[in-house]
């Protein structure tokens, strides 16, 4: 690119008197990934990272496979700008790709092994994966798909132990062996920090998954963002040195959260469950012990019902709620449980992460239902984080915690598009901000409060319902273990809401759908809610179908139920 200013040299920056001279030879430090490891090697060489009950080692191991990771991939061709591409479980083999891969300039694709196995190639195709890193438990999928493989040139296995299958497909070499047969002195360059770092597929969507991705620059300054978040709260949801971190969010998901490469900049003990088994996560909680997590309301759901038949002490465990809207019912049996509970909020397109529902320490001094009320809200915004509720000609509605529309974000880690597809990527931009299409409202105290997604409103006598807040009334009905609300198509008007109720276990016989209407009722008597939110129809159902990632299916419930 042409210098725009000829009267600045190369070696300048600034304007007019204000310019400033940089020495020939100083380093412009790229935001890299790379760089985030300098930290955690000078405070904590020795920390441990831990795999189940499988592996455990320190950091300086840490960088040292990285390097062999980077060195074995190399032998086996690939290059700058190609495409690698994971399918396993939480494991400290996903660590390492999260750093070896784009630290060779090399693009780390994050696979949904969730998502069905049509899906699966589909995403492997759009991201045109070079080579793939694929764990045993998903070789049955790859024999199904891998005649139509567009771009893929080789596939590494991951084992755990001797859990070796046979199978049809071309295996390069096993992922344990390349490493430790290849060198760690592997020489990470220097590039632009927009290199391109990840990319992965959004789930809950109509149609093929689309794909998101990120630059080196984008994952380094929301890793430093959300820390200072995280890090420079007072008192409630700190997340420091002294803690231990276990995801409990996919690592294939939004980098599960980003999460992973904070805690390795921290230093801090890393604990890495493998597949989600609620004995396992439970186990390694007390053994480990395991402060703090992040995870979508079902599987905190799965682990609150695990504790409560046996003896787990979950006390001291702060928990981040994300993915989904955290139930004040669900919150308030974790807090009586001794967990630090509170929301976080995101998406695909975000990074994720963009506010934290934090407690100041006066707030700290409220009672139990006003402590809930401020843990479930959506959140404030982290640093960098310029967040917006707008109106349909995109003008801010008051903070007055009460008027309602779509919430719109800048800050410098959102996608900049959708992959190969201009037109929804400018959709997604309109006006210079992104478009959640979530809907919502911010609150004096600048709390911002989700109140359903712009498809998952219900629209009633007049009125736009949420069904969100439904939900929130209907979880702290003893009887109720799990809700989704749906709306359904009504002749006079226009949709109702039909209540799909998961009892708990020792409800199952007692509740009824008169129970569930009167709950509802009570509020709207009390004018805290329309009368329209009142249910019609309320059906239930053993269990609330779930997205790849853990949320409510909306869409798959609407098929199911709506008529």
């Amino acid at each position: 690119m042409a210098n725009e200013h000829p009267d600045i040299s190369p070696n300048q920056t600034g304007s007019g008197a204000d310019l400033i001279e940089r020495t020939p030879s100083a380093y412009d430090y790229p935001l890299l990934i790379k760089h985030l490891l300098h930290t955690p090697l000078a405070h904590a060489p020795e920390q441990e990272i831990v795999y189940r009950d499988l592996k455990r080692y320190d950091y300086r191991t840490l960088r040292r496979r990285i390097g062999q990771l980077a060195s074995g991939l190399e032998d086996l061709g690939v290059k700058p700008g190609d495409t690698v591409a994971v399918l396993d479980w939480d494991s400290h083999r996903y660590l390492e790709c999260y750093f070896a891969v784009p630290m060779m300039g090399a693009v780390l694709q994050t696979v949904n092994v969730r998502l069905s196995p049509d899906q699966i190639l589909y995403t492997i195709n759009h991201a045109e994966s070079d080579v793939l890193l694929v764990h045993t438990d998903f070789l049955s999928v790859l024999e199904e798909i891998e005649h139509r493989f567009e771009s893929v040139k080789k596939i590494v296995l991951l084992a755990d132990g001797d859990d070796r299958l046979e199978t049809s497909l071309e295996i390069a070499t096993e992922y344990e062996k390349m490493v430790e047969s290849s060198s760690a002195e592997y020489e990470f360059p220097d590039f632009d920090e927009n290199t391109r770092a990840t990319t992965f597929h959004t789930t809950g969507t109509t149609g093929n998954p689309k794909g998101v991705y990120f630059s080196h620059r984008q994952l380094v300054l929301h890793t430093i963002a959300t820390l200072a978040a995280l890090g420079t709260s007072a008192e409630q949801g700190r997340f420091h040195r002294a803690d231990v971190y276990m995801p409990m969010t996919p690592m294939f998901h939004v980098h599960a959260w980003g999460m992973p490469y904070i805690a390795t900049v921290m230093g801090v003990k890393q604990v890495y469950p493998g597949r989600y088994e609620p004995g396992m996560l439970l186990d390694l909680i007390e053994k480990e012990k395991v402060s703090f997590s992040h995870c979508v309301p079902t599987v905190l759901h799965m682990l609150l019902s695990g504790a409560a038949e046996g003896d787990a002490d979950l006390s001291g465990w702060k928990v981040v709620i994300g993915g989904s809207p955290l139930p004040k019912g669900m919150a308030r049996i974790a807090l009586e449980q001794g967990i630090d509970i509170f929301t976080g909020y995101g998406m695909s397109e975000t990074c994720p992460i963009l506010t934290l529902a934090q407690l100041t320490p006066e707030m700290l001094e409220c009672d139990l239902d006003e402590q809930l009320e401020i843990r479930t809200r959506t959140g404030r915004p982290i640093p960098l984080v310029d967040l917006r509720v707008v109106d349909d000609e995109m003008h801010d509605v008051p903070h007055d915690g009460d008027t309602t529309g779509e919430v719109v974000v800048r800050s410098p880690w959102l996608t900049q598009g959708y992959l190969k597809e201009p037109e929804k990527s400018e959709e997604l931009w309109e006006g210079g901000y992104l478009h959640t299409e979530d809907i919502g409202y911010i609150d004096p105290e600048g709390y911002l409060q989700v109140t359903d997604r712009i498809k998952d409103v219900i629209k009633t006598g007049g009125e736009w319902i949420s069904s969100q807040e439904i939900e929130d009334i209907l979880s702290q009905h003893e009887g109720v273990s799990e809700v989704a609300i749906i709306g359904v198509e009504d002749e006079k008007w226009g949709e109702r809401p039909l209540a799909l109720i998961a009892p708990n276990s020792d409800h199952v016989d007692e509740i009824t759908e008169d129970d569930i209407k009167a709950h509802v009722k009570e509020r709207a008597d009390s004018g805290a809610i329309s009368k329209f939110a009142v249910p019609e129809r309320v059906q239930f159902v053993e269990e609330i179908d779930k997205t790849s990632v853990g949320k409510i299916d909306k869409k798959t419930l609407r098929e199911k139920y709506a008529k």
